[in-house]
């Protein structure tokens, strides 16, 4: 009963066996072999569109040099409070960028448009001493389970639009978000005004494969210099290139995050009758926030079960009773009816 993380799961079978089969012979590096260009050509299908596509190998790494492309002296990037690129990044966008981080609050870990154009206003392109408004970056879906719909990103890129700011979104639980919302990815990214990208497939099944992706390629000319600067370009970066071949097969990657939702609602619905349990908030991706009895953490924990006790929000410390804790539950391709059965089981 593994719901710590979907980084704890490991790598989809066919994508396994996808990057075995890639691994002997010999092929051009540094993204130039034919595998390469064969997944750039299915990332500008899968996205209706000519895109720019760059292999690095973590998420941090993603979104740090994302930002880091579009920033400016006295850049400030905006955020939400909870997003990774603030919480759990330990700098990172703001090393890579030299720029800074400004946080911007919002229900349900997304951010509130008004609250966005209000921050944005404090700083303009003149500002020379409080710094100037750069970029905004968005988590799609949030690292609260919740996803934005299709309007939310409207008013957000609306924002961007009017202060000629390009808007990016950290995409780490990306196909999670796609398949809770019915939508194609196009119609979730540059559909809505997204520039960049950062393109997530570890936590859905890869062994380790990430990608930052921008939808307008003449964006993109200074990343290779970026990437390198970085240390994020691959020699054989092939490898990586086979962990997305066999992620896109047939739809492979849709699958997993269809699974793993599915999993995540077997959760919320167990959750909501059991005696010593109710859910936190509502959530819409893999990721579930319960609170439930301590006694009951306990008989899950001794049962196996893994999960995270979660910080109580400042803003509802009402929140969580003192018999009780706040966890969260993290569902991956790789959990199964059984886990989730087994652990509804100690909530009785």
């Amino acid at each position: 009963m593994f719901f710590a993380s979907d980084n704890w799961a490991g790598a989809h079978p066919k994508i396994a066996q996808r990057l075995l089969a890639e691994s002997g012979g010999f092929a051009a590096a540094y993204g130039t072999s034919d595998l390469d260009q064969k997944i750039e050509a299915k990332f500008a299908e899968i996205f209706e569109r000519k895109v720019a596509v760059f292999f690095v190998a973590t998420g941090t790494a993603a979104n740090s040099l994302s930002l880091a492309s579009v920033q400016k002296p006295g850049g400030i990037s905006f955020c939400h409070p909870e997003a990774h690129v603030a919480e759990d990044e330990c700098g990172a966008p703001d090393f890579f960028s030299g720029a800074r981080l400004a946080t911007v609050e919002g229900a349900a870990g997304k951010i509130d448009v008004k609250a966005l154009a209000t921050k944005v206003a404090r700083f303009p392109q003149d500002d020379l001493h409080h710094g100037r408004a750069a970029a905004v970056t968005i988590t799609q879906a949030t690292e609260v389970g919740t996803v934005y719909s299709l309007a939310e990103i409207d008013a957000i890129a609306s924002v961007c639009k009017a202060n000629s700011l390009p808007l990016h979104m950290d995409g780490a639980r990306f196909a999670n978000a796609l398949v809770a919302l019915e939508v194609s990815p196009a119609e979730m990214t540059w559909k809505r005004g997204v520039d960049i990208l950062s393109f997530g497939g570890t936590k859905n099944g890869c062994w380790c494969a990430e990608a930052i992706v921008f939808f307008n390629p003449e964006q993109a000319k200074e990343m290779h210099f970026i990437r390198k600067r970085a240390a994020q370009l691959f020699s054989k970066s092939r490898f990586i290139a086979a962990q997305f071949d066999g992620y896109f097969e047939d739809g492979l990657w849709l699958d997993l995050a269809r699974h793993s939702n599915r999993m995540a609602d077997r959760l919320r619905a167990g959750i909501e009758q059991a005696a010593t349990a109710r859910l936190a908030w509502p959530t819409a991706s893999n990721e579930v926030f319960a609170i439930i009895s301590k006694s009951a953490a306990k008989t899950a924990e001794d049962k196996g079960a893994k999960f995270y006790e979660w910080p109580i929000p400042e803003s509802q410390p009402e929140l969580v009773n003192g018999n009780e804790t706040l966890i969260r539950l993290v569902t991956s391709f790789a959990t199964t009816e059984d886990d989730v059965t087994g652990f509804l089981a100690c909530l009785t």
